[in-house]
């Protein structure tokens, strides 16, 4: 496991770059997730645009005005930020980030280089006034302009993220009740940053882009459809990030001896002991495995602050589910452009990615909860509602019940 670019540099690379402790893996892939997305839904709204599905809107802008205080400021802050912790992080990271605290730590700390951060604030705000003043007119006036649907998508992708980052927190939270007290009666950067469920971003984030797409005329129908492969090739991206960080997203044990006619599978796709996980777990754990300190001999290197692995080994879930997603975003590209009726290839990737998460959470490892008597966890109630809809939506969109665009 690499918890982050620096262990990974070092053991791959045998570089040492100190700096790159702050690049964690998981939010690495994480960023990296939203921008194959980004580029998806990019090319379906241009698609869905050329076909008369999607419309442009048109937005009345001022040109020729002078540097407002508020983009000065903003260009100012940037700067600042830049040479007064970014840089200082760089020069400094040799002798920060020894092990004595996460470098997050330091991040958010006070030190920092105040004179380079206040040049550097300087030298930005003026850049901006400079590219405002070139471009100024003796009399502003007022202009209308045309934004086509993909023009959108990186707002759409911002509104995705934040409200997406929200709701894996609040579902999180709701799902482990002891966390959400410590959340609040031990705040910290870890309790603010740790522990997402990926269904809680994707009802949040879901209804905000909706509500993002009918404020500003796209309809929901070709808008859900044009963002439905870039969800599933996203979701299966940042799950790449759970499986090299180890950041917990693991199954059950699997103690069982790989079976013959899977003696061509790399073994860590059968069983693996995330060694170096992102957690650092350590000690017995309910789910049935115990973490351990990876001592010599053992065939891992031992990563500073993390240096543990999972006795026996559990199932890769997180790179099954990277599989699947993957395989399902292929075939919902290939159906794009035959399902001819708006909504029902969005219902399709309800109906699939319900069912990927159904049958992988019966190998993860999850708390259960009473649910009209039946015991089940929060995503297979989740999954088995996604099912549910994503069926009954297509149905409804074969039999024409609802034959509008929004």
């Amino acid at each position: 496991m690499y918890p982050n670019l620096y262990f990974l540099f070092q053991d791959l690379l045998g570089l040492e770059l100190p700096f790159l402790k702050l690049v964690n893996t998981f939010g690495l892939m994480v960023a990296l997730a939203f921008v194959a997305a980004s580029v998806t839904v990019s090319l379906e709204l241009k698609r869905k645009s050329k076909a008369g599905l999607l419309s442009s809107t048109f937005k009345e802008v001022v040109v020729g005005e002078k540097a407002t205080a508020i983009e000065l400021a903003g260009s100012g802050l940037f700067g600042f930020l830049l040479g007064y912790k970014v840089l200082w992080l760089m020069i400094n990271a040799g002798t920060l980030f020894n092990g004595s605290q996460p470098p997050q730590a330091h991040l958010f700390s006070g030190d920092g280089y105040w004179a380079l951060g206040l040049l550097l604030a300087a030298g930005m705000a003026y850049l901006r006034y400079r590219e405002a003043e070139s471009q100024r007119l003796e009399k502003p006036r007022k202009q209308k302009i045309e934004v086509p649907p993909h023009h959108r998508t990186s707002s759409i992708i911002m509104v995705a993220a934040v409200s997406g980052v929200a709701g894996a927190k609040l579902f999180h939270l709701l799902e482990y009740p002891e966390e959400l007290v410590r959340f609040f009666t031990e705040p910290s950067l870890q309790s603010f940053l740790g522990g997402l469920t990926i269904y809680g971003g994707l009802i949040v984030g879901g209804i905000a882009v909706a509500l993002y797409g009918r404020r500003h005329g796209l309809a929901f129908n070709p808008l859900s459809d044009a963002a439905a492969p870039g969800l599933m090739l996203g979701y299966g991206v940042g799950r790449i990030g759970c499986q090299v960080s180890g950041d917990g997203d693991w199954g059950i044990p699997n103690p069982h001896i790989k079976p013959d006619w899977l003696s061509w599978l790399p073994d860590w796709m059968w069983s693996y002991q995330f060694p170096n996980n992102v957690n650092g777990i350590y000690g017995q754990q309910p789910a049935g495995y115990t973490g351990k300190l990876i001592e010599a001999g053992d065939p891992w290197p031992i990563f500073q602050g993390y240096g543990t692995y999972l006795d026996p080994g559990v199932y890769p879930t997180a790179f099954y589910e990277t599989i699947a997603a993957v395989a399902i975003f292929f075939l919902l590209w290939n159906l794009r452009k035959r399902l001819a009726i708006p909504g029902q290839l969005f219902a399709v990737y309800l109906f699939l990615n319900g069912l990927e998460r159904f049958w992988v959470e019966k190998i993860r490892v999850n708390i259960e909860m009473d649910f009209l008597g039946i015991q089940l966890t929060q995503a297979e109630l989740i999954s088995t509602l996604m099912m549910v809809a994503g069926a009954s939506l297509f149905w409804i969109h074969q039999k024409g019940l609802f034959r509008r665009n929004s």
